[in-house]
Order: C-alpha cells, then sequence, then structure tokens
C-alpha cells in the first residue's frame, strides 16, 4: 500500500478526522491480522458490528480507526457515513492513483485459475498485484486494491458475486482496462434468481470499461442479447475451445497420462499458432488458457512467455490439485467450490484416468429450487462413466449416487471410514480419488483426512 495521511483519508471518504493526523502504510478489517500503526476499519453487518472490536484492535497494534460512529479512544479516528462504502473509496484511489495496467475477471466458474494463469504468465515481464485467495467479493476486492503499489506493473483482479450489482459496485472500484467474463453457468442462483440474472450480474463487468476498452467474451458461454447494449461500444475480442470463428482458438487438444492438456492456440487476426502445455489437470482448463493467454497478449507477453507461464502454474490449494499419497492412491483435491460446470468438468477429469475410479462429491450451495435439478444432470453425466465408487454427502447430492448406483453418505467420518476400509491396496489396480463440493459441504476434511491417512 502506499502512504497516505488520515487527512487525505478523511478528504477521500467525505469523513471527519478526529484527532491528530498521521501517515498510514496499511489497512485491516481483521483484529486478527493487524500491522503495528495501521488503520482498522470498523466494518457493520446484518450479524456484527466491528466497533465492539476497535479497542481490540488498538491493543494490537491498529494507530487509527474508520468508524462511523464516534469512540472513546485513545488514537485518532475518521468518522464516515459508512465504513464499507468508504474502503471502497479509499481503495479506489489507492488503485487508481498507481496508474498500474489492470483486467478485471469474473465467471460462474474457473475465474482463479484464469487469474492465476495471468499472473503467472505477467510475472515473467515484471511486478503483478492479484487477488489472493478468495478475496473476490465487495470487502475482498478493495482490501486487494490497497495492496497497490506505484511500481506495480500489472494489476489482476478477481470479481465474484452472489447478487445483482456487486460486479457493478467493485468494477467501478478497479476500472480495468480489461474485462472478461469467462464464462456464465447456474450458479449463485438464491441471489440472481435465474440463468438470466447470472448473465446479466457477470455482464456488469463491462459496464466498467470505457469506450474502446477491451471486452473479452467467451462464444462457447456468454450473456447473448442480455450484453449486446453494454458490449456495443467495446473492442469484444472472443474465444473458444473448439470454434474457429473466434478470435483465439484451441486445436489438437491432447491430454496425457498425467491428465495435463497440451494444444495448438490460434491467433486469428495474425494467423499465428503456438503449441502450448499446461501444468495443471483437465481438459477444462484449455479454456481457461486461452482466456488467460489473450489477456497477457493485450498487455504485451509474448508467446514465449505464455509458453513458460502456462507450464509452470503454482498450486491452488484445494483447486484441481494432485496429490500421489502412495504409489498406488492418486488425490485429486477440487474440493474449493464447485458449480454445475465445474463438476461436470471434474466428472470428465476422471474418466480420463484408468484404475478404481472414486468420484467424491459434496453438495453445491446456493442453486435455490433448482438445487435437486441441477445436481441431477450432474448424476446423469456422471452415470455412463460407470465408475467403480461414487459417494456422496449433503441432501441434493444424494441423488448423484442414486444415478450413479453409488453410496450417500450422512457425516463425514462415515464416509472416510468407508473409504479406508474399500480402498483396497493389494489389488494390482491404483485408485485415483476425486472429492469436490461446496465450501458449505466442507469435502476439504474428507481430502485432508485422507492426505493425513496415507
Amino acid at each position: 500500500m502506499i502512504s497516505i495521511t488520515l487527512s487525505e483519508i478523511a478528504n477521500i471518504t467525505t469523513g471527519e478526522l478526529i484527532g491528530n493526523d498521521m501517515s498510514i502504510e496499511s489497512v485491516s478489517t481483521d483484529t486478527r491480522s493487524i500491522e503495528q500503526g495501521a488503520l482498522f476499519v470498523a466494518l457493520v453487518g446484518e450479524r456484527f458490528d466491528a466497533h465492539d472490536f476497535c479497542q481490540q484492535a488498538i491493543e494490537s497494534g491498529a494507530g487509527a480507526l474508520l468508524v462511523q460512529k464516534t469512540l472513546d479512544v485513545n488514537v485518532p479516528q475518521v468518522l464516515v457515513a459508512d465504513t464499507k462504502v468508504a474502503l471502497g473509496k479509499l481503495a479506489a484511489w489507492i488503485h487508481q492513483s498507481c496508474q498500474t495496467s489492470t483486467v478485471a475477471i469474473t465467471g460462474s466458474c474457473g475465474k482463479t485459475t484464469v487469474k492465476e494463469m495471468v499472473a503467472s504468465i505477467l510475472q515473467r515481464k515484471g511486478r503483478v498485484l492479484f487477488t489472493a485467495g478468495n478475496f473476490n467479493n465487495d470487502i475482498g476486492v478493495p482490501l486487494t486494491l490497497l495492496r497497490s503499489q506505484q511500481d506495480d506493473d500489472y494489476a489482476v483482479i478477481e470479481l465474484g458475486a452472489n447478487h445483482i450489482g456487486e460486479i457493478a459496485y467493485t468494477t467501478q472500484l478497479v476500472k480495468p482496462d480489461i474485462a472478461m467474463v469467462n464464462n456464465v453457468a447456474a450458479a449463485h442462483l438464491e441471489g440472481f434468481g435465474s440463468i438470466d440474472g447470472v448473465k446479466k450480474a457477470k455482464g456488469e463487468i463491462y459496464q466498467g470499461l470505457p469506450a474502446g476498452g477491451k471486452a473479452i467474451v467467451n462464444l462457447d458461454s456468454n450473456g447473448g442479447v442480455l450484453w449486446e447494449s453494454v458490449l456495443a461500444d467495446k473492442e469484444v475480442i472472443t474465444f473458444s475451445s473448439h470454434n474457429t470463428e473466434a478470435d483465439y482458438y484451441a486445436s489438437n487438444i491432447v491430454m496425457n497420462s498425467a491428465g495435463e492438456a497440451s494444444f495448438n492456440l490460434h491467433i486469428a487476426a495474425s494467423s499465428q499458432e503456438i503449441e502450448l502445455s499446461l501444468g495443471i489437470i483437465g481438459q477444462h482448463n484449455v479454456a481457461n488458457a486461452i482466456a488467460a493467454s489473450i489477456i497477457a497478449l493485450q498487455f504485451g507477453a509474448t508467446l514465449e512467455d505464455v509458453r513458460l507461464g502456462l507450464k509452470h502454474l503454482n498450486k491452488v490449494k484445494g483447486r484441481v490439485e494432485v496429490d500421489e499419497l502412495n504409489d498406488k492412491i492418486k488425490l485429486i483435491d477440487d474440493s474449493y467450490n464447485a458449480s454445475v460446470p465445474a463438476m461436470k468438468a471434474a466428472v470428465d477429469l476422471l474418466g480420463a484416468f484408468q484404475g478404481e475410479r472414486w468420484l467424491i462429491l459434496g453438495n453445491m450451495a446456493e442453486l435455490g429450487q433448482e438445487s435437486l435439478a441441477l445436481h441431477r444432470q450432474v448424476g446423469e453425466h456422471a452415470a455412463p462413466q460407470k465408475f467403480e465408487h461414487v459417494l456422496t454427502y449433503g441432501t441434493d447430492a444424494k441423488v448423484i449416487s442414486e444415478l450413479c448406483d453409488g453410496i450417500h453418505f450422512e457425516t463425514h467420518p462415515e464416509m472416510i471410514d468407508y473409504i479406508k476400509q474399500h480402498l483396497d491396496l493389494s489389488a494390482p489396480e491404483n485408485h485415483t480419488l476425486l472429492v469436490k463440493g461446496a465450501n458449505g459441504a466442507r469435502m476439504f476434511e474428507v481430502a485432508a483426512a485422507l492426505k493425513e491417512y496415507y
């Protein structure tokens, strides 16, 4: 974060400085992680009020507070009407002061993977600010932007949402040069209401682009006519994993024995073609890699930067993370989250392996009244694979095991015990276990127990 004074913060946030002025080098919203002298922001939510923890923040090292009511404390305060809005204003000012080339990325699934791919490529060219973990909502995005430095060359910002208007808000803070919706699918339907609601919400990212700004669109999965008006004055760049009408597309996709893809990337405008190999598994990552390549190339990366960046990706915990537990067991930990397309991609990924294949799935979340039907879609997609073992956890996930002649469990310990008892290491076949589910299904507990046991 660039240094800023409390009086400047008061001016940016239309607030009032109470107490002495001082310089601020960091900002925190969490009393558990406060740097000495930091500004603590007292956010207020439906179930919490961080004003109650301001004294604790001070004792932990906070040098000043951003509050929406005056407190009896011995450190300076900036009093504002709404601390969440003020946090956004401050973050936007900090980031825009750095004048960094910036891309904003959203989508129903794969956006974190694309973000990591873009960062991996651009790090070959310069300093990259990029979203850490899942800091992609209306609080996480400002906290990411606050990390901006004057010497950042690029910023790769992931935007998530579970309701209409959230991406419009965060995009306005980010003010990207390039914006992309990786794909559109049935996810967070409780907040969006329908698939059209998802399309409208994801398309909000393009509203933050100026006229002539670069909008990257997936020909295989997009908002269609719902995006026509917002894209009318933008430079639209299209991609596809197979459609040769796209500006960027793939051909000759080949999967190796480890489940990693190689393919030829075609750039229609220049008739260029390059063979790329991915350092992560899953054919679905071909589309993610094309999207990442476009972004990086627009920022001046070379094709060699793209090739090396995609080949040498850092692992993201819980996202198609492959562990060889021993010489007989391969665990694919994809437990971080789940949507219908991601679940189907996981099914296809497991189907590419030989030996004893274990599909271990938890519920998908926030699907509203469509939840059971969408879980059924996953089950119907998985059934033809005839996996040797299909285990499910969570009420609506039960339909998957029913359609696949599998077994449903009411608790994680029961599922874990079953796996331990039936995973036969004396048999000649190797075992591949894929674990996936929504965060709320806590399938990471299953993955962690297997990693610890074997």
